[in-house]
């Protein structure tokens, strides 16, 4: 039996945003890709908090990932291990450290078990919302890989 035999059947896209809704309501971590202004990569992991609007992160305001994000205004997310991915292409809102509601601050610390107010360097929040979203497992779910196109949900 080939591998591709072997498949299972690709999944709907109403399954896969299901599956993608329920990854970003419970998995705490992702892969946050940058870019510097002259083009110069940076691949991060960061925890995140996700409201069902935007996933919110933390970072120093100074690292190359917190630089990258507020001079570029966009991300990319990877989520899940490399054969049940998704990615997320977004737009970046930094948000001074004081300006987050205090309610969202305390979720986001409940989640991910990290308190970026009590640490002892600066941090900044970043708010990202997604833009164009995709998911896949094997190539057979690459047709059809989009869920979101810019920032709606497709049907």
């Amino acid at each position: 039996m080939s591998q591709a035999a072997a498949l299972a059947a690709p999944r709907t896209r109403a399954q896969r945003r299901r599956d993608t809704e329920h990854r970003l309501a419970h998995d705490v971590d992702a892969w946050v890709a940058s870019a510097a202004p002259d083009g110069a990569p940076y691949l991060v992991p960061l925890s995140f908090d996700w409201d069902g609007e935007a996933l919110l992160v933390a970072t120093p305001p100074d690292s190359p990932t917190g630089r990258n994000l507020a001079a570029t205004r966009s991300a990319r997310l990877a989520l899940g291990p490399t054969r049940d991915v998704t990615v997320i292409d977004g737009e970046v809102e930094p948000v001074d450290l004081d300006a987050l509601p205090p309610e969202r601050a305390d979720r986001f610390t409940a989640r991910t078990g990290f308190d970026p107010r009590a640490s002892a360097g600066p941090y900044r929040w970043f708010r990202i919302t997604p833009r164009r979203v995709q998911a896949w497992r094997e190539v057979n779910e690459l047709p059809g890989r989009d869920l979101m196109r810019d920032g709606r949900w497709l049907p």
